[in-house]
């Protein structure tokens, strides 16, 4: 039987926090009760994460970018300036 995973608790628990979880208990339960297909909830909730923090796509973006370049450096394919 699976065992239950506790999401990450922020280092001071607190009333805001905890909302929070209960509400991602809640979608993902709907969710459930409507046979969603887990990967649709999943990349939904991180969509709306996204929508939340104008920025952060852009960012990740930049940090993927920083990441390939770096590996396509270190094969000797793209030159450092």
């Amino acid at each position: 039987m699976p065992q239950a995973v506790t999401p990450p608790e922020p280092a001071s628990e607190d009333a805001a926090w905890r909302e929070v979880v209960q509400l991602l208990r809640r979608a993902a339960k709907l969710a459930a009760e409507r046979e969603t297909e887990t990967e649709q909830f999943m990349d939904a909730a991180w969509e709306a994460c996204l929508e939340a923090r104008p920025g952060l796509r852009e960012e990740l973006a930049d940090k993927e970018l920083r990441a390939q370049l770096k590996k396509l450096r270190k094969r000797g394919l793209v030159g450092k300036a």
